[in-house]
Parts: structure tokens; C-alpha cells; sequence
């Protein structure tokens, strides 16, 4: 099954066509969004790995604000049995109360049990879990640090992987967040990694859903400035994604009221009324519950359709040059 952030990259996906043809003004929202959020204050070193950092101070905030969050996407990746790491890392999920001794599902870990841990523990602990997730999600992992691992490590040697750097930009990040985002956080029932109704249509799992709002973990640079800076960007793929989210809770099971970004490496949090951010993109007040609908209809019929043919295509295409 495809991704939803795969098909709002992709301009051809009946996905992204759809949706930029019913909320094609977002240039406003865009310029709104780079004129507040300002510049990047937290810069990673060129020795940072910046997706699998990515993922992981979306781990360490989670654990933050959820205080029961899963770890179901890493232990899907753990025995998935890309890599040689078995051993070191049911170590450390059963170190986080995540599996038993047998490494069988033991449910939710909870945070409190580990707040004396200390912040180095903390950021290479979220670094392993990130590099477990892309176990589960990247088509290739040939590269992953987690190859340098092998039969007989253990969660020591799991832990070890992110470099001093790393932690040190995890950390930073982590207090900023501190700073910036709980205070912002509303009110209500916390859920994290959560999925939708429409995610067995379209593989879709949200960073946080807080009080009725959806917030997005954001944590790219940004755009390169001369001087050496870096300044907020928002993609039309980022604001699809928001949009697609909201679009999969086809029975709004989550009552969501507002999405949210916070941009990690800006200390900015950003919300938007779902109401207001629809209508300003679609140029018009919308029926949510009708464009629900016609969203499940795009995802269920559309885009497999659309696959098939690509599948084909590219077969044809490749017999045509042996």
C-alpha cells in the first residue's frame, strides 16, 4: 500500500491532482507561514544524519507529551529481519517495557518509569528507535548504521550508533521544544503515531493528535540563504499532507477542530481552525464530511487504478529496451 507522503510528492498521483484541485490557493498561506516562523535557530553539524535525526526527536517528543505512547512502527521494523540486530534490540525494547523475555508484545511503554534516566540516554534511545522505524519504512537499508551491528550485539552497542553530535543537536532540540511547544499544547486526550480510517487505504500515521488538534513534526532546515542561514519553507506537499489527514479520519472519529506544525529546528508552533485553513485554501467555505467522501473515492478507486497502470507502464517500458 502506498504512503501519504509519498503521493502528495508526486504531481501525477490522482492524490495530490485532487487535492490541488480543490484547495488550490495556498501561495497566502505560505507566505504567512515563512514571515513568522523566521529563521532556523538549531543547525545540525554535516556529520548529523538528518532523516533518521528527524525521526527521532519526533520519538523524544512523544514521549514528552504521550504518557502512553507505542512503539509498534520500531518492533515492526525489528522483526522485519532486515538487519543483524536482532538481539540488541529486543534488548532495549524489553529495557523499555515494550516486549516481555519471550519478545512478545507487551503493549504501550510508559515515559514516567525512565524520567531519572539521563538526556544522553534519552537522545540515543530515540535514535535507535528511528533506526528501527526505517527497518520497517525505507526500501533500502544496505546503508543503515544498524548494519555495523551483529548477531551477538547488544542494546549497548544499539544505543552507541548516534554520534556525539547527534545527541548534542537531539538535546538542543529537545529544549527548545521545552520552551516553545508545551506551553502551546492544548488541553485533552494525547495520541501519537495514530492512524486513521483511512489508512488502510492510504498508509497514513499522525505525529500528534492533542485536544481535537493534529500537529505535525516538522524538522528540515528550511531554505539555504546566502549568508549561510536557513528560512522557513512550506511545501505544497506539507500542506497536502495536513490536508490528507484530516481527509482519511473519514468518520472524524478524532473530532479534530485545527492542525498544527511546529517547526523543530525554528521553536515555532503554528495552528490553523481547520474551518478557516480549508476555506482559505479552497477559496470557499467547504462541507467537510462531503470532501471526506469524495477523498475516499479518489484513495479507494483513483489511486489504485493509477498504480495498476504504472505498474504496467513501466513493465512495458522495460521490455521495449531489453
Amino acid at each position: 500500500m502506498s504512503a501519504l507522503t509519498n503521493e502528495v510528492k508526486n504531481a501525477k498521483s490522482p492524490v495530490a491532482r485532487w487535492l490541488r484541485a480543490k484547495f488550490p490557493h495556498h501561495h497566502d498561506v505560505q507566505a504567512d507561514y515563512r514571515e513568522a516562523v523566521g529563521l532556523a535557530r538549531l543547525l545540525p553539524s554535516p556529520t548529523v544524519a538528518l532523516g533518521t535525526q528527524g525521526a527521532a526527536i519526533d520519538w523524544w517528543l512523544r514521549f514528552m507529551i504521550d504518557p502512553s505512547p507505542s512503539v509498534r512502527l520500531a518492533m515492526a521494523g525489528l522483526r522485519s529481519g532486515r538487519a543483524p540486530c536482532g538481539r540488541a534490540g529486543l534488548e532495549l525494547l524489553h529495557d523499555l517495557g515494550a516486549v516481555d523475555h519471550d519478545g512478545n508484545h507487551a503493549g504501550p511503554i510508559r515515559p514516567a518509569r525512565f524520567r531519572k534516566r539521563s538526556d544522553e540516554w534519552w537522545a540515543r534511545m530515540s535514535y535507535a528507535l528511528a533506526l528501527l522505524v526505517e527497518l520497517y519504512r525505507a526500501a533500502r537499508v544496505d546503508g543503515s548504521r544498524l548494519m555495523q551491528l551483529g548477531l551477538d550485539s547488544r542494546a549497548s552497542d544499539l544505543l552507541a550508533l548516534a554520534n556525539a553530535d547527534e545527541v548534542a543537536n537531539l538535546i538542543a532540540m529537545r529544549d527548545l521544544a521545552v520552551e516553545k511547544l508545551l506551553p502551546r499544547l492544548p488541553s485533552g486526550p494525547v495520541a501519537t503515531g495514530s492512524t486513521f480510517e483511512g489508512s488502510v487505504d492510504l498508509n497514513a500515521d499522525a505525529d500528534l493528535i492533542v485536544g481535537g488538534v493534529l500537529v505535525d513534526f516538522k524538522a528540515t532546515q528550511g531554505r539555504a540563504r546566502p549568508d549561510g542561514s536557513r528560512a522557513a519553507a512550506l511545501t505544497r506537499a506539507e500542506i497536502d499532507q495536513l490536508l490528507g489527514y484530516v481527509l482519511l479520519d473519514y468518520s472524524d472519529a478524532f473530532a479534530l477542530h485545527s492542525v498544527a506544525i511546529y517547526a523543530i529546528r525554528y521553536g515555532h508552533y503554528r495552528a490553523w481552525p481547520l474551518d478557516e485553513l480549508c476555506a482559505e485554501l479552497a477559496g470557499r467555505p467547504i462541507d467537510l464530511a462531503a470532501m471526506r467522501q469524495e477523498f475516499a473515492q479518489v484513495v479507494r478507486v483513483e489511486l489504485p487504478g493509477y498504480r495498476r497502470a504504472s505498474i504496467v507502464d513501466r513493465i512495458q517500458r522495460r521490455v521495449a529496451t531489453s
